[in-house]
């Protein structure tokens, strides 16, 4: 019986995951083929077909492996004792990859999968009520400490993940500068959170 190396399993694993991404930012799901994936990652196609059984699911994979750091992100933000500190954190965190330039690709890709794929669509909506709640519970203890938030915890939530998710949808204009879309975020935070 062969035994599987776990390092070099997560490692191929990784990698057939990196070759995807690049291929789905720049052909979306329906444009990429698995074999400009296994072309790009050096594989075989029995080898990507052992690590994921459909073009969708290796698409579902690249954004579930994201999940799983999301929900470490929304832990030690409500670990901190600190709420704004657990705050500045999760929104940093959920902003880290807007200037990997595989965003714009990946971010209008997976827009066009939430419509069509009720699979897809639910991981997604998992993803974000999670950090709406996570937002909202860290917000509701700055209220709590006293913050003057300009309007009730559960908006200020929406409102911060509504301009992080339209932040992505910026990086695929021309003139977008991750720096400066970034700097203005914060100053928008601080305000909505009671901190300007």
């Amino acid at each position: 019986m062969r035994t599987v190396n776990p390092e070099q399993h997560a490692r191929k694993r990784a990698a057939i995951l990196e070759s995807a991404a690049v291929e789905f930012a720049e052909k979306g799901v329906d444009g990429a083929s698995t074999a400009a994936i296994c072309r790009r990652a050096g594989i075989g196609s029995g080898t990507l077909f052992h690590y994921f059984p459909t073009k969708n699911a290796l698409f579902h994979a690249l954004f579930a492996d994201d999940l799983a750091t999301n929900t470490e992100a929304c832990r030690r933000a409500l670990a901190d004792r600190d709420p704004a500190s657990g705050l500045d954190s999760l929104v940093a965190h959920l902003v880290s990859e807007l200037g990997d330039p595989l965003v714009p690709g990946l971010a209008a890709a997976a827009m066009l999968q939430v419509n069509r794929d009720p699979k897809f669509a639910a991981l997604m909506a998992a993803d974000e009520r999670q950090t709406l709640t996570t937002l909202t519970a860290l917000l509701d203890r700055m209220a709590e400490d006293g913050a003057d938030l300009p309007f009730p915890p559960a908006r200020v939530a929406r409102w911060v993940a509504s301009i992080i998710d339209s932040l992505f949808l910026s990086a695929m204009e021309e003139d977008f500068d991750p720096e400066s879309h970034l700097r203005e975020l914060r100053r928008i935070t601080a305000w909505l959170t009671g901190r300007a």
